[in-house]
């Protein structure tokens, strides 16, 4: 407390100084006077209006909804994308207007962002090391003599190896520990009808926000309980259909878009039903622990994706190998801390959204980025700190689901839309468990399966399929219904690598929101060989985008999955409202058959046996990639799985070998022709 309050006096003496010369005068005024407006609201008091007259800030009542709207567009102004081309956020106005500096000063910046949400949560420790990170940056410019740019960044880069310990321990307890309730306090004690309560959360509240949670007020008690159902039985089903025992579980992580907080509600009265406590987090902000631009944890808006894309990588500025081992060594020691909660965790609940303008991120230059040695640096960090997660959650003891609605902005049939996601949220799952099986049935009788593209599509693919050595009691493919992953809709597998080959091509897919335009993958023996998309007009450019956003910096990745979607009436309406470019994996993936790269559908749980409801055991959990497991845990896993799907219109066809050599098609001209599947041809024609 003292600090805290050593430090906000300083900070908010800086905005009338002059202490410091020209450039960076204005960047320290105008972010003192950013840190000041959020310092008044941790002390509960906001200043609004012309008058700047005090107001009380203790609950959503205080103020009505305009000065709430009026309050949050302030916070967040400065990285608006009508407002970033001047923002110190944006990496090249930070380096036009500061020189070699700009860098750093862009990383500060955003490090100071976090000061928002910390200030709605009262979080006094990150707020006061905000404000001294701050203050010493400010007294070093202040001198006659200004920092070198590398004494600067050595600051910063202080600051993050300082804090490292106290911020991984901080977000590895909130990831397990519901006492730590901000959140779940708001969902569970607002009243709902009055919108202002949105605003409590400190995140970006836009038409979205409001639009969902003013849509779901005008849905009955039924509805949302039935909507919050689906996903909690689904992640029941989950623990079910793997054999694993939820009733050791004392905890579930609930993961949603801001907007949503009625059916969250009605979930964790559901989950409590279970057994299960809600943990409810807020996705990083921290550059200690962010991780790209990914955004893992509760979220509202994205005020301006390109901000968040510019500084996916400001991790770069203080990763080397002795970070490296003191994040690792952080997270050991958190994780044992906590470890009794880390135990009882069952996994994550996520409620995904999409409708949002697609986004094609600009890549500048200016941005932090990874070197080569770094880019190593990150994937082992990830890798270890993946498996020393897996110690205390057990993979093959959690389980997840994930479903997704569409948000306002998809368009003015948005209700329509919404009515009929539910619909595909909750299709007939044993209709399409027996027509699955037909597939599955007949391609177990193959060693290889061939698709290709059609038209301007170039795919052309030889997918290996493990040998089944009894397929009384065995089966390739795993007939998967509306559990964890919802909706209903696909049949998959881990394909052999050796003799996988061949290209695969879309002409267009959003992958965690980022536009691929022309995007092709040449697989040989399974592992990604050549990659290049047409997002930008430079080869180099391209490979890079694939590099960062699907490689995530591996030298390759191989084929984790092989599946087959049957969800025609997702399709079909994503079609006929037009959005397809909209939707998210999750619904895109039963659309088509997709291959993701990356780890396996099993990762961390592949000798956890598991059965199609025909009681066959789905002996494809492996690949030669993961049973290095058993000999060097290191060289098995790579911390990601990106699904990409080729949709019916693109696709010629999918076929299997018969026993005498004949063709037997599965798909033809991007239609189910096997015998036993024409009712998924029924949404194409109505």
């Amino acid at each position: 407390m003292e600090r805290y309050a050593l430090a906000k006096e300083r900070v908010c003496e800086i905005k009338e100084e002059k202490a410091v010369q020209m450039p960076y005068l204005d960047f320290f005024q105008k972010t003192a006077a950013f840190l000041e407006k959020n310092v008044e609201i941790m002390d509960g008091v906001v200043f609004l209006g012309e008058t700047r007259e005090p107001r009380k800030l203790a609950d959503a009542a205080d103020l009505s909804i305009d000065e709430w709207k009026e309050l949050n567009r302030d916070l967040y102004a400065d990285i608006l994308p009508e407002n970033y081309k001047n923002s110190y956020g944006n990496p090249v106005y930070a380096c036009e207007k500061l020189g070699e500096y700009g860098k750093d000063f862009s990383f500060l910046y955003a490090e100071l962002r976090g000061i928002v949400v910390y200030a709605f949560e009262k979080r006094l420790w990150d707020i006061t090391v905000l404000l001294e990170l701050f203050l010493e940056v400010y007294g070093a410019f202040a001198q006659e003599e200004i920092p070198t740019e590398e004494e600067l960044r050595g600051i910063l880069n202080s600051y993050a190896n300082d804090y490292c310990q106290d911020m991984i321990e901080y977000r590895t307890r909130e990831c397990v520990d519901p006492e730590l309730d901000f959140a779940a306090k708001i969902i569970m004690n607002s009243d709902f009808s009055d919108l202002r309560y949105l605003y409590l959360f400190g995140e970006c509240i836009t038409e979205n926000e409001l639009g969902v949670a003013a849509f779901l007020n005008g849905l009955s008690q039924e509805e949302i309980d039935s909507c919050a159902r689906t996903y909690t039985e689904g992640y029941r089903l989950g623990f079910v259909n793997g054999h694993k025992d939820l009733s050791k579980k004392k905890t579930v992580n609930i993961r949603y878009n801001l907007g949503f907080e009625r059916m969250v509600k009605a979930a964790v009265l559901q989950f409590e039903e279970m057994g299960l406590k809600p943990v409810i987090y807020r996705y990083p902000t921290h550059a200690v622990n962010r991780r790209g631009s990914y955004r893992i944890g509760y979220t509202g808006a994205v005020a301006n994706p390109q901000f968040d894309y510019d500084h996916r990588q400001d991790g770069a500025l203080f990763l080397d190998q002795d970070f490296v081992q003191k994040r690792l060594r952080a997270l050991q020691t958190s994780y044992e801390k906590y470890k009794e909660l880390a135990y009882v965790h069952a996994g994550p609940a996520c409620i995904e959204v999409f409708g949002e303008a697609p986004f094609s991120p600009v890549s500048v230059k200016e941005a932090w980025q990874f070197s080569d040695a770094q880019q190593k640096l990150e994937i082992e960090m990830q890798n270890e700190a993946g498996q020393i997660t897996n110690r205390y959650i057990k993979g093959d003891e959690r389980s997840f689901t994930i479903i997704a609605y569409p948000v306002p902005e998809i368009g003015g049939d948005y209700e329509e839309i919404f009515r009929q996601i539910v619909k595909i949220n909750t299709l007939d799952y044993q209709l399409y468990q027996k027509i699955q099986q037909t597939l599955i049935d007949t391609l177990d009788t193959a060693e290889w399966v061939s698709v290709k593209g059609k038209g301007a599509n170039e795919t052309d693919l030889r997918i290996h399929l493990h040998t089944l050595t009894d397929p009384a009691k065995q089966s390739n493919f795993e007939n998967c219904v509306a559990d964890v992953n919802i909706p209903v809709g696909e049949v998959f597998t881990s394909p052999v690598l050796s003799g996988t080959d061949g290209l695969l091509h879309v002409s267009q897919v959003y992958l965690e929101g980022l536009q691929f335009r022309d995007l092709k993958l040449e697989f040989k023996d399974g592992k990604i060989a050549s990659y290049s998309c047409g997002n930008f007009e430079n080869e180099e450019e391209n490979k890079k985008y694939i590099e960062d956003n699907i490689l995530f910096h591996h030298p390759t990745l191989p084929m984790g999955e092989f599946a087959i979607g049957t969800n025609t009436t997702a399709y079909v309406a994503a079609k006929k409202y037009n959005i397809a470019d909209k939707l998210p994996i999750l619904i895109a993936e039963k659309m088509g058959p997709h291959f993701a790269v990356g780890d396996t559908c099993y990762s961390w749980s592949e000798d956890t046996a598991m059965y199609n409801p025909d009681g066959k055991e789905i002996i494809a959990r492996d690949n030669e990639i993961s049973i290095l497991r058993k000999e060097d845990i290191s060289k098995a896993y790579f911390g990601c799985h990106t699904d990409i799907t080729i949709p019916y219109d693109e696709l010629g066809s999918i076929c299997v070998p018969g026993k005498n050599g004949e063709k037997i098609s599965i798909i033809e001209d991007g239609r189910f022709v096997l015998a036993g599947t024409e009712e998924l041809n029924k949404p194409f024609e109505e």
